[in-house]
């Protein structure tokens, strides 16, 4: 986030675009729900009408995948009416030249209700009150980046933030929610396969060296293979071994038959996690990994802020920290990791990266710190790009719309997008194992809308086969209007009817080769 939690209280406007807040981030919901009884507005975003709709001033309805065509035509609007920064546009950014502003004209309203399924008259009532706000925060999640033009996506949302002055203040700026409790962290710590730790390229020779010095080895320059590319990969005998590490690639890739069929042809599979997943169970080895309670360290949250996790328990059994079980593999490979302690590794952190040099255990003692912290006298930094960007200006981008890769035809008709839901967690390793939690959400379902229902003759709980192009799952249907006609929706969580049966690997964002989990065509087949 280039923003703060604590600062959507003060937002004037939130735009939630491709995120079920209020069920995914609840904590982060109520500081929204907060901010709209004090006086902010909200525009939320979504083809399905999330619980977070009850407290919007605006709903855009829109088709998945039709993000870029709606967020453009938005900008249409603002650039006619001449509602962008000005200022802001001269003094802090560059490319809002005229090949930007024609491509926006090619999406006036009228082009974006025909894309998107959006009312004209609601597009040009979401781009004036975004424009005119003083503080307008854009809030999104994985509705935004799981589809094969993802990236198309981001670059959409900042050049509208960009266009209104929307970057480098308070209660603004580009806030992606992040979907796991560290994945913020693992980023910054070099978990990219083209970036060491603080988001240093491998492929820039003084930032190799650097590194080479700070761990004494020679490292490689070339950029590794993202998750979905590994797959691929093994799949062809090119990848021979694999070692995963908290994941459950089976229930959370997509196209799980493919996702199998990749995993069986290695020669060699290590699963690290704390229980046996899906995806544990066609490992050659298991490594026991802690939880969270059960090691020290530290997790940076969605907001960049670095905390502090302390041991509360013991590991059960043979379990151990991972960081222990990386040190000790890497000893028995042939290069010893001397660190007497976790915070030795955490006091090389701040050495690699300036952004984190003013964080020590001690300070961290006393909360949380947000990066960039450069100096032990710094108090951490609320919001990004106060005074200016790392690159000098922020630059425009220029973005056509591209359909999804999947469309509904004569054989699979209805679009399927899919998510979570409030209960579950994940791929459910463990929030499955709750049973209460199984009580309330043990089994999955797909939403279909009444109209639909009633056309192919489906009755609420009855059972309904979901079929696509990779596969198909069984379950019962839940006859609701949440997703428009020809929408259907299906929760992830379950691994008896996995939703990523269904979706296809084969369609990668070009740039950042993410999936495109969130559109896939399928078919409905109700089951007497």
């Amino acid at each position: 986030m280039t923003n703060s939690i604590q600062e959507i209280e003060d937002n004037d406007l939130i735009f939630v675009i491709g995120s079920n807040t209020k069920e995914n981030h609840p904590i982060v919901a109520l500081r929204m729900i907060k901010a709209v009884r004090r006086g902010a507005r909200l525009i939320v975003a979504d083809p399905r009408r999330v619980p977070l709709v009850r407290f919007a001033h605006l709903w855009l309805q829109h088709r998945p995948g039709t993000d870029v065509a709606l967020l453009n035509s938005m900008m249409h609007v603002i650039l006619k009416e001449e509602l962008y920064d000005k200022e802001f546009i001269v003094m802090m950014t560059e490319g809002f030249n005229e090949e930007f502003r024609t491509n926006l004209e090619e999406y006036p309203p009228e082009v974006g209700e025909k894309i998107t399924g959006v009312p004209k008259e609601k597009i040009v009532q979401a781009a004036r009150m975004y424009a005119t706000a003083e503080k307008a925060g854009i809030y999104y999640t994985m509705g935004i980046t799981q589809h094969s033009h993802g990236s198309d996506n981001v670059f959409s949302i900042a050049n509208l933030a960009l266009m209104t002055g929307n970057l480098g203040k308070a209660s603004a700026g580009v806030n992606p929610l992040r979907g796991q409790n560290n994945v913020q962290g693992s980023t910054d710590m070099g978990c990219s396969p083209n970036m060491y730790p603080g988001y240093q390229r491998v492929d820039i020779p003084a930032v190799r060296e650097k590194f080479e010095r700070l761990w004494g080895v020679r490292l490689s320059d070339r950029i590794g293979l993202t998750a979905s590319e590994m797959t691929f990969e093994a799949e062809a005998g090119r990848l021979k071994a694999m070692y995963i590490m908290g994941e459950n690639p089976v229930l959370s890739d997509p196209d799980v038959g493919h996702t199998v069929k990749a995993l069986k042809a290695l020669d060699f599979l290590v699963v690290q996690d704390i229980f046996m997943t899906e995806t544990a169970e066609l490992a050659d080895v298991v490594l026991p990994g802690a939880c969270f309670a059960e090691k020290d360290g530290t997790f940076t949250n969605t907001e960049r802020r670095v905390q502090r996790v302390r041991r509360a328990v013991s590991p059960p059994g043979e379990a151990r920290e991972d960081s222990w079980i990386i040190a000790e593999l890497s000893k028995r490979m042939g290069y010893e990791m001397t660190y007497n302690t976790i915070e030795e590794v955490f006091q090389e952190i701040g050495m690699a990266w300036p952004a984190m040099a003013g964080m020590t255990y001690s300070r961290l003692e006393r909360g949380g710190l947000q990066w960039p912290c450069p100096t032990t006298d710094h108090p951490g930094t609320r919001y990004l790009f106060k005074g200016g960007f790392p690159r000098g200006k922020a630059r425009f981008t220029v973005v056509k719309y591209r359909p999804p890769a999947e469309e509904p035809d004569e054989e699979y008709p209805f679009v399927l997008t899919t998510g979570r839901m409030l209960f579950q967690y994940h791929t459910g390793t463990m929030t499955r194992r709750v049973p209460p939690i199984e009580v309330v959400a043990g089994e999955p379902y797909v939403e279909i809308h009444p109209d639909d229902a009633l056309a192919l003759g489906i009755k609420e709980g009855q059972k309904v086969k979901v079929v696509s192009r990779r596969g198909e799952v069984v379950v019962r249907a839940r006859v609701t209007s949440r997703p428009d006609r020809g929408v259907v929706f299906i929760p992830f969580h379950y691994r008896e009817a996995a939703a990523n049966v269904l979706t296809s690997s084969l369609n990668l964002d070009p740039l950042c080769k993410i999936p495109e989990l969130k559109v896939a065509s399928v078919r409905l087949e109700p089951i007497e």
